[in-house]
């Protein structure tokens, strides 16, 4: 059992409009939790390349995400319901056939339901950055969670962070590049859409960063 997690959950007020989302769509477009392995050609009614998105916020980037690329699927992992209520109604707003959500802790669902080499990309933008140096151990990115990410991504799969904190953009980037199962891109990453989480640090004049990981092929 993992002890530490990567996150509290502060819930904060959910919105009537986002608890109306969560009773109305999560049964149309939420996925819950088990320990049985995703189908996502069930799920989505086709054969498409998967990716999964750890923390989605408030949704509207990874809606945008979504909308810009029909010709893949999304599942948003996401643990704060006032976020999965937003993000929901993005969906239902923008006819979102190809973004799925659930609302549970991502390693598990890593572990539980995602299939090894099933995936064609992994997103974390922007997760909670823990900058005491007491709470590192609760940072995300850490050599167990590389080595389950690169269980779950097919070989030539992708990871891509962002991060406005530049030391734990400093340890991504350790420890990406220390696992023999990755190799850093250098070209230029494609441009993604800004999140609140980004604007705000951008506002407190912290410098973004992103790195791209692919997964090498065995």
């Amino acid at each position: 059992m993992r002890e530490i997690k990567s996150y509290v959950l502060r819930q904060g007020r959910t919105t009537p409009s986002q608890q109306r989302a969560l009773d109305e769509f999560f049964p149309r477009f939420g996925i819950p939790f088990s320990d049985s392995i995703l189908n996502a050609k069930e799920l989505f009614g086709r054969s498409a390349p998967l990716v999964l998105e750890i923390g989605s916020g408030m949704g509207e980037t990874t809606a945008q995400i979504a909308q810009q690329n029909p010709a893949l699927d999304f599942i948003a992992v996401e643990v704060h319901g006032p976020g999965v209520g937003g993000l929901l109604k993005k969906i239902d707003e923008l006819s979102l056939k190809n973004l799925r959500v659930i609302r549970h802790d991502a390693v598990e669902v890593l572990e539980k339901m995602i299939g090894d080499g099933s995936l064609a990309g992994l997103h974390l933008f922007f997760p909670d950055p823990w900058p005491k140096k007491r709470h590192h151990k609760r940072r995300l990115v850490q050599p167990p969670f590389a080595a389950l990410a690169a269980r779950k991504l097919a070989p030539g799969g992708y990871f891509h962070a962002a991060t406005d904190w530049p030391e734990y953009a400093e340890q991504i980037d350790e420890v990406l590049s220390s696992s023999p199962l990755f190799r850093k891109e250098l070209q230029e990453i494609k441009k993604r859409p800004t999140t609140k989480f980004e604007r705000r640090g951008i506002g407190l004049g912290h410098p973004v960063r992103d790195l791209l990981f692919l997964r090498r092929q065995e």
